[in-house]
């Protein structure tokens, strides 16, 4: 299953906002940054009838690994893993904008354990129960 595109967060000024504005959760392997959305930033293309409640990006720089290939598997097992954990969300009233840097010390965990520790950071946030 892969993560719709209305779900998917881009556009460099949507990451400079959450950047300046977002409040920030840390755990040992990644950093979550949360911001309420500010629908003026997004690429035109994007269709706003077709807005969900919350819109997510991750960051995985060349440091966690060298090979394009493990970053882009993390990438699609966190868009997969969002877009499970997000589908029946329909806060509608309030969007939400979600940004999650991995740290390099992320490699020494499996995939389980960095979900689990993406879903205690989100819990954290209080966009999760």
């Amino acid at each position: 299953m892969v993560l719709p595109r209305h779900m998917r967060l881009k556009g460099h000024r949507c990451f400079d906002f959450i950047y300046k504005e977002g409040s920030r959760f840390y755990s040992p392997s990644m950093v979550l940054r949360v911001a309420n959305a500010n629908t003026k930033l997004l690429v035109k293309g994007n269709n706003p009838n077709n807005r969900s409640s919350i819109k997510c990006a991750i960051s995985i720089s060349n440091k966690v690994s060298k090979k394009s290939v493990i970053r882009n598997k993390l990438r699609r097992l966190f868009h997969q893993h969002f877009s499970l954990r997000f589908s029946n969300m329909n806060n509608v009233n309030n969007e939400i904008w979600a940004f999650i840097s991995l740290k390099p010390s992320c490699m020494k965990n499996t995939n389980s354990t960095l979900l689990n520790e993406c879903d205690k950071l989100f819990t954290k946030a209080g966009i999760t129960k």
